[in-house]
């Protein structure tokens, strides 16, 4: 009997654009893997930091949202070819200290059995705009 491997399709991909925009942290965790790794765009590591795990994933995914309320990824562009994928996007999002940051990124992706293993996130490092003045 043989083995059908779904796979990752530019529409799953925007699909998963579409969860974070929702910030709909169980839908972006229905495209992983159980054993998915997140790397994110910044940290000590020469990766960024490095998230392993279901868990440890989804706290990190949510914590975008918990610093930058509004976070949103829009112009997205999305390519797949075989087991990987990459995601380009504009992202825009104010802190909760009021700072506006619009930066350009992109995910690379790797997939395994028709999800996401790893998402590897790299984004222009731009000082974001000061807040605002008290009206």
């Amino acid at each position: 009997m043989q083995t059908v491997n779904p796979e990752v399709t530019t529409e799953v991909l925007q699909a998963f654009a579409d969860a974070w925009n929702r910030h709909d942290v169980d839908a972006l965790m229905s495209f992983m893997t159980a054993d998915c790794v997140f790397e994110a765009s910044a940290g000590a590591e020469a990766c960024g930091t490095r998230y392993v795990g279901s868990a440890a994933v989804r706290a990190a995914f949510a914590e975008v949202w918990a610093v930058f309320p509004d976070a949103h990824w829009g112009n997205a562009r999305h390519f797949v070819h075989g087991d990987r994928g990459v995601s380009e996007w504009t992202f825009t999002g104010t802190r909760t200290d009021g700072a506006r940051i619009e930066v350009q990124g992109c995910d690379l992706f790797t997939f395994r059995a028709g999800k996401i293993l790893l998402k590897n996130s790299y984004r222009k490092n731009r000082p974001p705009a000061a807040a605002a003045p008290p009206a």
